[in-house]
């Protein structure tokens, strides 16, 4: 060469890189752990987020739920859910979602970590990112933070009895707040006598309280803060124009197309029982 540099063939300067990428320091991928969920099983992740008392204090949410960032939580877990299409059901309430992937999923080769911080950082994403959708104006004051965890369950009945306790704990916890915000906001108690209040009574005496105090109904109270957000895939029928020459015609016209899609539809209702599972049979696959 012309400017002092020998020339190699082509061929040997691959086997140099992959010789290259061989080096010494390889053998610290010996101290990975093999994270690798059990075949034949439902993952489960959840998210939770993290100080989301402080979080709301500072963002000034509604008491005892507000909509608008209920709503946001749903639009982030349908977000993660069109990301990943082998979500075949996802549940939340209040500041936390468990996205269930189904038994059969080979995404990330299974790996849990891949897993759920994919769905952690898929969720916080779309949380900032539709922040304004749901507040408007109202100013993200600092990043929030969601911290998560892989569970498995074997058998649609394990799926199910999660899922039923998850949905438990929203009617308990939203059951308690609900009285609670309404002694506070309507009965003129204090936070630490509204809580001294309700110390040690059932949910037949808060019940109670909020029939014969305040002429309540808790049973008529918004199915979405009772019960909680369960995301699915559904089949709907859509109907496009388009534009399009016909047998036998001459010129183009507009034609109407119906097809078929997959989308992600909310429903605010029992999971606990079985008529929800009747009605969406391909939710569980069969247990072998």
């Amino acid at each position: 060469s012309i400017f002092g540099v020998v020339k190699r063939p082509l061929a040997s300067l691959f086997t140099c890189s992959r010789a290259m990428a061989k080096s010494k320091f390889e053998y610290v991928r010996c101290f990975e752990t093999d994270d690798t969920c059990l075949r034949n099983c439902y993952i489960v992740v959840r998210l939770d987020g993290r100080n989301f008392h402080k979080f709301a204090e500072q963002h000034k949410f509604t008491k005892p739920n507000d909509n608008r960032a209920l709503g946001l939580m749903t639009r982030s877990a349908r977000s993660v859910m069109e990301e990943l299409e082998d979500v075949v059901i996802a549940y939340g309430q209040s500041d936390e979602f468990s996205f269930v992937f189904k038994r059969s999923t080979t995404w990330f080769k299974r790996r849990a970590s891949k897993l759920m911080t994919h769905v952690t950082s898929q969720f916080s994403s779309s949380y900032v990112f539709y922040w304004k959708e749901f507040f408007g104006e109202q100013p993200l004051l600092y990043p929030p933070g969601f911290d998560g965890r892989v569970v498995l369950y074997p058998s649609n009945r394990n799926l199910r009895d999660y899922l039923s306790w998850r949905q438990a704990d929203c009617h308990i916890n939203n059951l308690y707040n609900t009285v609670f915000w309404t002694l506070v906001q309507k009965g003129g108690l204090t936070t630490a006598q509204a809580e001294e209040r309700l110390k040690r009574t059932l949910a037949a005496e808060k019940n109670e309280i909020l029939f014969s105090e305040f002429s309540i109904n808790y049973n008529t109270e918004a199915l979405l803060h009772r019960k909680g957000t369960a995301l699915i895939w559904e089949k709907t029928e859509e109907t496009i124009t388009k534009r399009m020459k016909l047998p036998n015609e001459e010129e183009e016209k507009d034609v109407n197309v119906t097809r078929s899609r997959k989308r992600v539809q909310a429903h605010h209702c029992d999971i606990i029982g079985e008529t929800f599972w009747e009605e969406h049979p391909d939710i569980l696959e069969d247990d072998g």
